[in-house]
């Protein structure tokens, strides 16, 4: 007859558990793994359009626009200015999170603001973009064909659409992760400013939320690159 095995019977005995990891955070792991399956599917598939067309706006004379500086020629400054933005708002998250780990409750309130700023900042940036565009005719399945318009070829030819389809899916999909992730950090500081982490003492949560954070501001740096450079 085969002896019952007892509940607490500890199978691993050989120093730290491989497997010794928060039950929360390994499945953050995962959800941004599946999440960058997706960015990566979007940016291969624009990737093949770009190279693979004749014809492509250049990115030098399409994002050459600054808010109320007028018809000013300003290459990439002001997406150079969002890319500055999310990137000082992960260096916020990472010391709320370093905050987190010292137990130090004002500290973690005092950068979460700062990050949830600093995502806001982003959007309303991002907003003002894509009003840009749409004002000089680029949409979904539209782009200007007016002349002098920055989206024509060097030769006023008309390029590919796909430009716009791929541009406002992307940065759209992209944007929406920045808004969830602002609306998780005002989470995070609600229940911090309540006490919830201090009486659970420690700050899990807010590490998570990092991880999250910091996925969104890698993820810009390929859209950056892929869109703005290329």
């Amino acid at each position: 007859m085969a002896q019952a095995i007892p509940a607490n019977q500890k199978w691993w005995s050989g120093g730290k558990s491989p497997y010794n990891v928060e039950y929360g955070k390994l499945m953050m792991w995962f959800f941004l793994m599946s999440d960058a399956f997706t960015f990566g599917a979007f940016l291969i598939s624009y990737g093949t359009a770009r190279f693979s067309s004749n014809s492509w706006p250049d990115p030098n004379h399409v994002f050459s626009s600054f808010p109320f500086m007028g018809h000013m020629h300003l290459p990439l400054v002001f997406v150079s200015l969002m890319t500055f933005i999310l990137i000082m708002s992960s260096v916020t998250m990472v010391l709320a999170v370093g905050a987190g780990h010292a137990n130090d409750r004002k500290a973690v309130l005092k950068w979460l603001a700062w990050t949830i700023l600093g995502g806001l900042a982003f959007l309303g940036c991002q907003a003002w973009e894509w009003t840009h565009l749409h004002a000089e005719g680029a949409w979904w399945g539209k782009i200007p064909t007016e002349f002098g318009s920055p989206f024509l070829n060097a030769d006023g030819t008309l390029p590919s659409t796909n430009f716009c389809n791929f541009f406002f899916t992307i940065t759209g999909f992209h944007g929406f992760h920045v808004f969830s992730g602002v609306i998780i950090n005002i989470i995070m500081f609600i229940m911090t400013y309540k006490g919830v982490f201090d009486r659970r003492g420690h700050y899990l949560m807010i590490e998570k939320a990092g991880l999250y954070w910091h996925f969104v501001d890698l993820v810009w740096v390929f859209v950056f690159t892929c869109f703005y450079l290329f």
